[in-house]
């Protein structure tokens, strides 16, 4: 369910919907392709109201979780096939397929079937299907989710490359914050259906609304606790809370500045290039990050050198961040 969405998408902008499960990311994706319809409120896509049109007069494409292809099918007719039932000719349809194929990379395949190619060969004839029609609208529901890490990552950038070679409308759900921050032009974070906030990554990231935001995106995720417990002074009127992100704060052995939180190691992360480790600092678990070398133990009396710059200050009440303190 979703709830009083105000939503304007540019021409060519990819927009990313994130939200946890049940925010509505899907629902609101499903109203705008037309296979949900809103109780009120409508749909404009260009200068068109397609409130009432079904999802195959909207000019839209859609990319699911799985790939849905035709397993009996080859790759040339599984691209081929929306273009066939749209009564294009077949010298145009052979083109398209022969231009989309060569965009993907998979114009090597175009005679095998879907059980001869990998899980990102298969991703990428499932766009392609999607992106032959040459739509206005390319919906995109957690294309990736069902790829391994590496290849995830792959594939992340096969879309960003391929969505600025289109010039096309991108909006694609994820409950991925790597995907959202790597790919997007303007995020749009759903809570309970309703938009928290709608922001390009490094804003969303850097300037959050309020704490959910700030909590949702970020990993490791970005601490929170009371001013003292962090050695900040506070400035505010009010009970406020203070937040700083794990990369803003560092392990030091031994005290550079008197205010500097005292904690014990509770556990250590080694990242190859980094290394994360959490620390409890009164009731309070925080994470920071330390060098790749880092070698103490749990258990080991550290101090923590927090960059005052990048802390974001929230009302306890109400959770929305506050300009200053």
């Amino acid at each position: 369910m979703v709830a009083g969405i105000d939503l304007t998408i540019a021409h060519g902008e990819f927009v990313t919907f994130v939200g946890p499960s049940g925010s509505g990311k899907s629902t609101l994706m499903n109203i705008i392709a037309g296979l949900e319809e809103p109780t009120e409120g409508f749909v404009w896509i260009d200068d068109t109201n397609v409130t009432s049109e079904s999802p195959k007069d909207r000019g839209v494409a859609l990319v699911f979780q799985s790939y849905a292809l035709y397993p009996h099918m080859s790759v040339r007719k599984n691209l081929a096939f929306p273009l066939e039932v749209a009564r294009l000719g077949a010298r145009e349809i052979r083109a398209r397929v022969i231009e989309t194929a060569d965009r993907l990379g998979i114009g090597a395949l175009l005679e095998r079937k879907p059980k001869e190619l990998s899980g990102g060969q298969r991703q990428r004839v499932a766009l392609g299907r999607a992106l032959v029609r040459r739509p206005r609208l390319c919906l995109l529901d957690e294309p990736l989710s069902n790829l391994d890490a590496a290849l995830r990552t792959k594939m992340r950038g096969e879309l960003k490359k391929l969505h600025e070679d289109l010039d096309a409308t991108f909006i694609y759900v994820t409950h991925d914050q790597a995907e959202a921050m790597t790919l997007s032009d303007r995020v749009v974070v759903l809570n309970a259906g309703v938009i928290e906030q709608i922001a390009p990554p490094r804003e969303i990231y850097s300037h959050p609304k309020n704490l959910f935001v700030a909590k949702f995106l970020g990993s490791p995720q970005i601490n929170v606790a009371a001013p003292e417990t962090l050695g900040l002074m506070n400035g505010a009127f009010g009970p406020v809370l203070a937040a700083i992100r794990p990369e803003n704060i560092c392990i030091l052995q031994s005290p550079t500045n008197p205010r500097a939180p005292e904690g014990r190691v509770y556990v250590i992360e080694p990242m190859g290039g980094e290394t994360w480790v959490t620390v409890d600092v009164g009731a309070a678990r925080i994470v920071a990050r330390a060098p790749a070398d880092f070698t103490a133990r749990s258990g080991s009396r550290v101090w923590l050198d927090i960059d005052e710059s990048h802390v974001l200050w929230f009302d306890a009440k109400t959770s929305n961040r506050l300009d200053s303190t």
